[in-house]
């Protein structure tokens, strides 16, 4: 399984990104996709989780501001960003759980390259 993350970039705060996950390979062994974030000098910490099924999990400091999504058809996962704040700046990283609904970095299986997020003020 192979994930391409993109869509990072530069954004004022209080406004909206989107980036998108593309998989691609044996994505019939995926459970669920899920965001990561990583900013400096920090520890890579979940943001969101899409399953197979359609059901979404949000971490608490972005549940009702980021919105997870998916189009089978084109193999990709979104992750929409609103009211966006310093605190989203960082490295967002797509997961591929093959197991289960994951939400820990050890949960996932395939990792993409990050895309940089940088919110200024």
């Amino acid at each position: 399984v192979q994930l391409q993350a993109s869509g990072g970039g530069l954004v004022q705060a209080g406004e909206s990104l989107r980036l998108s996950c593309a998989a691609s390979g044996s994505i019939r062994s995926i459970k669920a996709i899920a965001w990561f974030r990583q900013a400096p000098g920090k520890s890579r910490e979940w943001v969101a989780t899409i399953t197979n099924g359609g059901t979404t999990y949000y971490s608490d400091s972005v549940k009702g501001r980021f919105t997870i999504s998916r189009d089978n058809a084109k193999n990709t996962v979104y992750l929409q960003m609103n009211k966006m704040n310093s605190e989203d700046a960082a490295v967002y990283f797509c997961g591929a759980d093959s197991v289960g609904a994951g939400t820990r970095v050890d949960r996932m299986d395939y990792w993409g390259e990050g895309t940089l997020v940088t919110v200024s003020s």
